[in-house]
């Protein structure tokens, strides 16, 4: 399991409805299906995908997440999931307005692009990361928009969300005391649970 679905699990609570945007292969809405007997339901756009959740009985729509959550009623679901995909839609800001629209809670995970590693990468290199964190060249990447902490802070606080939790980890996907001094440097991967 990746390690951000690790530390978010404990934030679903059981039985209660989640929808998860961008749910891949559902492996994940699957194993919180098992361990926390919630309703499921998916949304992702690679046929691929969707046929690899229905194998494994997670509920799915085709959908595109770039073109709004018009089809769910307010307050439809307890939890709303976007893992790793906020970089890579095209209007985030309208994406998580959506999610809590829709939704009672909200975890939002994504990488940051404020990390020391990815700012040495640049300036010793000139040139974009590539690692296994971030595994695609400048031209052929899904991220459209790089966010930093900081920036998902400040929207945040401009929209009037409440963080009920932030969780940031370094690159070994641990918590840290350097987590606590500048979660924006040293921090890879963000994990917020938000509400309205």
């Amino acid at each position: 399991m990746r390690a951000d679905l690790f530390f978010i699990k404990d934030w679903i609570e059981p039985q209660s409805r989640v929808l998860d945007l961008g749910c891949g292969d559902g492996s994940f809405l699957a194993l919180l299906k098992q361990e926390k007997n919630i309703y499921d339901c998916g949304l992702d756009l690679d046929p691929d995908n969707i046929q690899k959740c229905l194998q494994a009985g997670v509920n799915v729509i085709e959908q595109d997440l770039d073109k709004g959550l018009a089809n769910f009623t307010d307050n439809s679901f307890d939890t709303v999931l976007l893992t790793q995909t906020l970089q890579a839609v095209h209007r985030p800001d309208f994406l998580v307005e959506e999610m809590l629209r829709i939704g009672k809670k909200c975890i939002i995970t994504f990488p940051n692009f404020a990390y020391w590693r990815y700012r040495y990468y640049i300036l010793a290199k000139g040139r974009m990361p590539v690692s296994s964190d971030l595994p695609f060249s400048w031209y052929d990447t899904p991220n459209i928009h790089f966010c930093t902490i900081r920036d998902f802070d400040e929207l945040c606080d401009e929209r009037k969300i409440k963080v009920l939790d932030r969780t940031v980890v370094d690159d070994k996907h641990r918590r840290s005391i350097l987590m606590n001094l500048n979660p924006n440097f040293f921090g890879i991967n963000a994990i917020y649970h938000i509400t309205r």
